[in-house]
C-alpha cells in the first residue's frame, strides 16, 4: 500500500538525501555546491525552493569541510609518522 502521508514522504526523501551526501566525493559535493549557489543567485526561484537549495548547500558545505578535515588529519599523521621514523 502506498504511503499517502506527505510528511513521511518528505522524511524519507531527506533520509535518502543524507545517504547520498555520505557517498559523495569532495569533487562531487563541491560541484553540486557550486551549482546550488548558481541556482540561488538566479533569483528566478520561489522562496520554498530557495530555502531547500540553501539547506542542501549547507549540507554540501559540511561534507566538503569534513572531507578536507579528514585529509588534513591524514597528512598530519603521515608527517608525524615520518618524523618519528627519522
Amino acid at each position: 500500500m502506498a504511503n499517502l502521508n506527505p510528511e513521511s514522504n518528505e522524511a524519507q526523501s531527506q533520509d535518502n538525501a543524507t545517504k547520498d551526501l555520505q557517498n559523495l566525493s569532495y569533487e562531487e559535493a563541491r560541484a553540486e555546491l557550486i551549482e546550488t549557489a548558481r541556482q540561488l543567485e538566479s533569483r528566478d526561484i520561489e522562496l520554498e525552493v530557495a530555502l531547500k537549495l540553501w539547506e542542501r548547500g549547507q549540507e554540501l558545505a559540511k561534507v566538503c569541510e569534513n572531507i578536507l578535515r579528514d585529509a588534513q588529519n591524514r597528512v598530519q599523521k603521515a608527517q608525524d609518522d615520518a618524523a618519528k621514523a627519522e
